[in-house]
């Protein structure tokens, strides 16, 4: 199945405040769903084994109203975890506030993150890596591991014909039209795993590692050197 990018309106906002909110409830319910809280998760528990802190930093990129990352750190947290999270988008509207008790959210651009070298324990994205083109995803990872400390956590769709199927199926489930557009655009746009391996290998990663997750998801791990 050849890759086909197919703009998706939510990148642009392509609706009404209220059309763009109902989208990203969807987006919310297809992470709750499909694997999305449970991949990434997996990858920050890994990584938590692996550095043996119970105490990390999270960058999420392209996060939203940053509802994964905030669904791992209360689930990290029963674990005796604790992951401070902050949230990052292009789009302010997106984000929820950051006063109170919530996540620190910054509006920013991906390619060039507003943070010092090793700001972060971990830089995490969430349905994000498939919008960018091969260029972008390198460029991307390295900004991601400018900022952190230990790793990159990549969380996306796989390609594939079945799941394409699953996604016309599944069309039903959600209320915003742009999700009914946007969700079958999404697995046509998005990469297999050995195409997300060799662009990780191009990038400053000292070491990578791609694992499949229920529901066409994969988990990568890009390791800072």
């Amino acid at each position: 199945m050849k890759r086909v990018v197919i703009p998706e309106l939510l990148d642009t906002d392509a609706g009404t405040p209220a059309e763009v909110a109902t989208a990203l409830s969807d987006l919310r319910h297809i992470n709750q769903w499909f694997g999305g809280i449970g991949a990434t998760q997996s990858m920050t528990a890994k990584i938590t084994q692996k550095i043996g802190s119970n105490s990390l930093s999270l960058l999420e990129v392209a996060a939203g109203a940053g509802y994964v990352p905030q669904a791992v750190s209360a689930r990290m947290q029963k674990l005796g975890v604790e992951v401070r999270i902050t949230l990052l988008d292009r789009a302010r509207s997106h984000l929820k506030n950051g006063s109170g008790n919530g996540p620190s959210a910054v509006a920013g651009d991906a390619l060039a993150l507003p943070f010092a070298d090793g700001s972060f324990d971990l830089v995490s994205c969430c349905l994000f890596v498939h919008h960018l083109e091969p260029r972008e995803v390198s460029q991307f990872v390295n900004e991601s591991l400018r900022v952190c400390r230990t790793a990159v956590i990549i969380n996306d769709i796989i390609r594939d014909p079945i799941h394409l199927g699953l996604a016309y199926l599944s069309l039903p489930l959600y209320r915003s039209h742009l999700t009914h557009h946007d969700a079958p655009a999404s697995v046509r746009r998005a990469y297999t795993i050995p195409e997300m391996h060799q662009m990780l290998q191009q990038t400053t990663a000292a070491r990578v590692e791609i694992e499949r997750h229920p529901f066409f998801r994969m988990g990568g791990i890009a390791w800072k050197r």
